[in-house]
Parts: C-alpha cells; structure tokens; sequence
C-alpha cells in the first residue's frame, strides 16, 4: 500500500483540507507533522462547513486514525476547545481515533504573549513578520533551547515542575525586557494540572504506532500545514512559519524513516495568494487581483485577513516541486478564474537585466525581482463542479497543460469547486 504526503506548494491556502478530506476515504491513518493552530483547514462535506486548525482533516471520518505528530507544537487549551466545538457537529472524537504523540511540544500562554509582544514593537511593515500571534515561533524556539514542556511531562507532577521552572528562567527574562510582567508559576501550574487529563488521554508512543501501522499494510496519509514557500528553510525569509513544510518532515514529524514515502501530493492553487508581509512577485493591484480575491473568497481561515492575489507563478512552483520531491499536484480553485479573456503565467524572473527561472534567496534580489509574464487565453465557460475533462472548456484544459509544462510535474487532481467531489482525478496517489 502506498504512503501519501500531501504539502501545499505556494504559501499556504491552497486548498490542502479538501484534498486531504477527499484522500482521507480511502487512508487508513491521517497524520499531522509539523506547524499548529496557525494553519487552517476548511472541509466541505454535503454542505456542512468545518473548520480545523489543530485537529488532522481525517477526524471527520468515522473509523480512520487520526494522529497528531511530534513535529506539530500544540496548544492543549485550543484542542480541547477545538474538539468540543467538533463534538458538536456531529463528530465523533475518542483516544480510538485520535492520538497525540507523547514527545509533543505544548504551547504555553505565554508563547503566545511573547509573539504579539515581538510584533508589537516591530515598526513598519518590513519588519512585521505577519504572524498569527499564536505562540507557534516561540514555542519551537523553546524545542531547539531545550526547555520546552512535553505531552509526556504533564503525567508526572515533579517533572512538570521541573520543565516549567527551567521555561519560566528564560522567559521571565525576556519579559522583563519586553515590559511584561513575570509569569505566575503556580497559576500556570494549576492550570496545567487541569488540562493534563484532557490531554493525556490521547497521548501515545506515536512514533511505535506509526511503524506497526506502516507494517500491517495500513495506508499512511501525512497531512502538512502551511505552503512550502513558508518552510523555514527554503521559504521567503524571514516572512516564514517557524517548522520545516517540505515533505521530507513528513517522515521526522510522526517517527517514520523516510522510506515510507511513496507519493508526495502538492496542493497548488490556479493563482497565487498569500497572507501577512513578504515578497510575492506577481502581486496584482488592479481589478484583477480584486476579482480574484472576491471570487475565490480570499480570508484567512485562522485570522480573517484579506489574502493577497496574483498571477500564477510558474517559477516558484517549480522550484516547490523540486525541493518537495513532488510526484503529481493537486490543482485546486480553477473555477475562479472563469470568465477572464487573458489570463498570465509567470515564467521567470528579471533581475537588474539578467533572466532567472527561479527565485533568489537574498531578501533584497528578491524585491528586485520583475516577474516574466505569458499570457494564455481564458475562458468564459463555467467549470465550477466539473468532475472529467469532457466537462471542461478547451482553454481550461490547455491552461492545465501549460503548468504542467512549466512546473515540470503533472496534474494528479483537479479541483472545480469546495466540495469534496467536485474533482477530476487523474493519477491515483494511493497506487503503488
């Protein structure tokens, strides 16, 4: 049976939740492996709306695992909320279906207020990160400082202690220098006390269940957060998440070698947006990116944000596939662009005179960087619920070509609509 990642390849909002909702019928565990409560996931089904930001896309499925990944920081304060919210509709959440590694980092409250804090002070928007204010940078700041607390450690009192007070050394510091006031060390306690057993009843050794699951032939989807170009990594640095997006986490954020890879999924979306500060080439001001953004709904699941919207960016998809190992794209929100008579594709960039078929790292190259347009006839047909190519006008069709062409990868899936089935599929990621 093959193993399935699915990554977003732009800057997130791609459309991932769909997808993975869509692939998650036939997978028989759905994983989570990096980012937090910043990302956020709408799925469609018959009509009803949910919204995840925490939670794996598979927990609206009866009878699949779900499992949420070391790699993953979580706020267990949020989860709980997040679970009771999902509980309402219906959803059926238990420690049968949904598992949390015990070697997870948590969110503490005052990651978070340390986060908005930062970005408070930061003056003009260059300096501005754009973050969600949710603590997930601090908190892998404290993984990689070593004094961060642990699923794991909520189940004994004296541990705890111990892993709160080397957290708060450093932080009261900080705060101090912020302006903040230090941190109650028993109010914080108590109110990790409270929550453990909301917590605890869903840890496991995740890493234990992910191998015997991957040797009892059961199919494996790893569900990413966040776009590629956010990866902290090879991202638009610094206006990146603070986890590496690409799928070779996908291995390391559950506890799997890298050989259960078989298939790499990157959801692409028929334009390009992007939410908060960062460079993004082929932005459009005008009318155009007005009808983008009204057309596709173009708000932030998590924040509300207005998202900005551009031409689609041959160039940086490439490049996505590239460092992703991506196999196929799932091609989302082509119904958005129904009824434009031209339509552009970036093909690469022009810096100070010279052509580039990629985007540079420098900071200040990449804001020098004048996309290279091809323009491509639109359509005025609709394809919105299209589910073969038969339904699809031919101009649609040769666009879809065209960006196989350029990215050099083909089209796996084919999105025309929020709705689960609304999808062409064209090769199947769980063949093996």
């Amino acid at each position: 049976m093959a193993n399935v990642v699915v990554v977003g390849a732009q800057w997130g909002d791609e459309g991932k939740g769909k997808i993975v909702d869509w692939l998650s019928e036939r997978a028989d565990v759905i994983a989570r492996f990096q980012g937090g409560h910043n990302a956020g996931h709408t799925l469609v089904i018959s009509g009803k709306v949910y919204k995840l930001n925490a939670l794996p896309s598979g927990v609206v499925r009866g009878g699949k695992l779900s499992v949420i990944g070391n790699g993953v920081v979580l706020d267990p304060w949020h989860l709980v909320k997040e679970i009771a919210s999902i509980r309402e509709q219906g959803v059926e959440i238990t420690p049968e279906t949904l598992m949390i590694a015990e070697n997870t980092p948590l969110i503490m409250p005052y990651h978070g207020e340390l986060d908005r804090a930062r970005e408070a002070q930061a003056t003009g928007s260059k300096a501005k990160i754009g973050t969600t204010g949710r603590g997930i940078g601090p908190c892998y700041e404290d993984k990689v400082g070593r004094r961060v607390i642990r699923v794991a450690d909520l189940a004994d009192a004296a541990t705890l202690e111990l892993r709160v007070e080397r957290a708060l050394v450093h932080h009261n510091a900080l705060r101090a220098g912020l302006g903040l006031e230090p941190i109650d060390t028993d109010a914080l306690l108590a109110q990790l006390k409270e929550i453990a057993p909301e917590i605890l009843q869903y840890a496991a050794p995740v890493w234990k269940v992910m191998n015997e699951a991957r040797r009892a032939g059961k199919r494996i989807l790893f569900e990413g957060a966040q776009g590629s170009l956010l990866d902290i990594d090879f991202g638009t640095y610094p206006f990146v998440t603070s986890s590496n997006v690409i799928a070779g986490q996908a291995a390391t954020g559950v506890g799997l070698g890298p050989n259960a890879i078989d298939f790499v999924l990157g959801i692409v979306k028929a334009y390009t947006t992007r939410v908060g500060e960062g460079p993004f080439p082929t932005e459009l001001h005008d009318a155009d990116g007005e009808r983008l953004g009204t057309r596709g709904h173009e708000f932030g699941t998590v924040t509300g944000r207005k998202r900005r919207c551009g031409w689609f960016d041959a160039a940086l998809v490439r490049q996505t596939c590239a460092i992703s190992g991506i196999n196929g794209i799932a091609l989302t929100k082509l119904d958005v662009l129904d009824g434009f008579d031209t339509l552009k594709i970036c093909v690469g960039y022009d810096l100070d005179g010279k052509r580039l078929d990629y985007l540079p790292t420098a900071a200040d190259q990449q804001a020098r960087c004048v996309p290279v347009y091809e323009e491509i006839e639109g359509w005025q047909e609709s394809t919105e619920g299209a589910r073969s190519w038969a339904e699809l006008p031919a101009a649609a069709i040769k666009y879809v070509r065209r960006i196989e062409e350029l990215i050099q990868c083909p089209v796996a899936l084919l999105s025309t609509s929020p709705e689960r089935d609304d999808t062409i599929l064209v090769t199947d990621p769980f063949a093996d």
